[in-house]
């Protein structure tokens, strides 16, 4: 008997703001979609936490036992910037801007996103389709919805008709947004006067003489819209209904209610049984925006060269963090709790080293069934990472009892109790065994170099430079540089 038939999955549903027990369509084989990246810069910090969301997701249902077929895109065209409909393409833009050509960029930042994906353990997807190798479809599907009466052609652009799909069904509806409410607040541009109504979308637009990115189609020389390849590449890959389709909170709308009306103005069918959207990140409190200086690459914290945390973390460290939080919340990200989360992933992962060490009964006082079926409650909650990552801890401290002799546990227990442990940390929640020496180094070495920057700190206001200047300078010579400012004195190793 596979595991999803003993346990019972539920999965809060964007589409219907409820927990509801999970029973895909087939009843042993489940599709999943998640929006991927658009490559035209080094990925960020919130992506990563809506991937690794999406991958413990991936990775319980195949635990269960499910055959899960994942698709993630690729973004590589037709994206224009500020998520608008005017504007450059931002991979074209940036083309521009570095002098190479698109497909630079796209292979460029295609491997960074790979890259960093690797370095948090992330599995890969079964299938990474490119919105650029998917052109074809998505004309086809263009002309069927055009066919259907749900889009228009203006001027070598095409359009989908909103008004007249919601007419029919109801456009807004993921979201929790009236038709009424948008047309009260939209205002008129010029730049859409090819549009019947203001809250028509593009399936299809004419490219404009300096456009690099174009293909040609019936109606223009041009490029797809931003939300067209999404609906082309999970009904080609999953077909026209699947189990989940998942992203990040801010695809919601437009992107995703665009989604729901493309598939049911083509196929006439509701295109996704479960609406999954992970949260948002911040630091230190506040928005990550590059635009204000309080950002962080992946490779920025994993080498502590970065002023805003001060300190290096492994990503086995930053993945156990971001899953310390469960994946519909907003998760802060500062050096303090990253500071406290590595001090408990070195605890767990120094129990589970022990366990081949502890000593054995004729009989347990452990009740390791009762535990392990705690911890599968916690996943089977719309995959409650932080709850599980707390009944974890509580295996810490029985494992702790049994090494002072105050618990019991039987041999078959122990092994029960180690391929338990085993399953959880590292095949459902990824995390790489065998980092906790790498992770106890950083540590001392981050405790080592504040220690001596707090006695620069006693130098300096004893007024004796030349001792705090050499601290400075010796360790800059080691490759630590501090850099004082307003908050206090931070490092960086180069």
């Amino acid at each position: 008997m596979a595991l999803f038939e003993e346990q019972q999955l539920k999965i809060y549903n964007s589409i219907s703001g409820e927990k509801e027990v999970f029973k895909p369509i087939n009843d042993s084989h489940v599709g999943m979609y998640v929006c991927g990246p658009t490559v035209y810069s080094n990925v960020h910090l919130g992506n990563c936490r809506t991937f690794i969301s999406f991958d413990l997701v991936f990775r319980y249902l195949k635990h269960l036992g499910y055959k899960v077929r994942y698709v993630r895109n690729i973004t590589d065209a037709g994206h224009l910037e500020n998520d608008a409909e005017t504007g450059e393409d931002r991979i074209a833009k940036k083309a521009r801007l570095e002098q190479i050509e698109p497909m630079e960029v796209v292979q460029k930042y295609t491997v960074d996103f790979h890259n960093i994906l690797e370095k948090f353990n992330n599995l890969p997807p079964s299938i990474e389709p490119t919105a650029t190798g998917h052109i074809v479809e998505q004309i086809e599907i263009i002309k069927t919805i055009i066919d259907k009466g749900y889009a228009y052609e203006a001027n070598g652009s095409v359009y989908f008709d909103v008004l007249k799909y919601n007419g029919e069904k109801h456009y807004g509806r993921l979201s929790g947004r009236a038709i009424e409410d948008m047309i009260a607040n939209t205002r008129e541009l010029a730049a859409q006067s090819d549009k019947r109504n203001p809250q028509d979308f593009a399936l299809w637009k004419k490219a404009e003489p300096q456009h690099i990115m174009r293909w040609p189609s019936p109606w223009s020389d041009g490029f797809p819209g931003w939300h067209l390849e999404c609906t082309v590449m999970s009904t080609k890959y999953l077909g026209e209904e699947f189990d989940i389709h998942g992203g990040g909170m801010d695809l919601k709308f437009p992107h995703h209610e665009c989604e729901i009306a493309q598939g049911e103005a083509a196929t006439g069918k509701d295109p996704v049984r479960y609406w999954m959207h992970a949260n948002m990140l911040t630091l230190n409190g506040k928005k990550m925006a590059k635009s204000t200086g309080n950002n962080i690459l992946p490779e920025e914290l994993f080498s502590g060269r970065n002023e805003v945390i001060g300190k290096a973390f492994s990503p086995n460290v930053a993945r156990f963090f971001m899953l310390q939080a469960h994946y519909r919340s907003i998760l802060d990200f500062s050096k303090e709790a990253l500071s406290a989360s590595e001090k408990g992933f070195n605890r767990l992962m120094d129990a589970y080293a022990s366990i081949d060490e502890l000593p054995e009964s004729s009989e347990s006082t452990f009740n390791i069934a009762e535990w392990k079926q705690s911890c599968y409650d916690a996943m089977n909650d719309d995959f409650n990472s932080p709850i599980l990552i707390a009944k974890l801890f509580d295996a810490v401290k029985s494992i702790n009892a049994i090494k002072e002799e105050s618990l019991k546990i039987s041999t078959k227990d122990k092994l029960e109790l180690k391929q338990a442990l085993h399953d959880f940390l590292f095949d459902i929640l990824g995390l790489r065994d065998g980092d906790t020496a790498l992770d106890s180094d950083s540590d001392k070495l981050s405790g080592t170099v504040d220690l001596l920057i707090k006695l620069r700190a006693e130098a300096r206001n004893n007024r004796d430079f030349a001792t705090s200047d050499k601290i400075r300078d010796q360790l800059q010579e080691l490759g630590i540089q501090l850099k004082d400012g307003k908050d206090g004195t931070t490092f960086s190793i180069n």
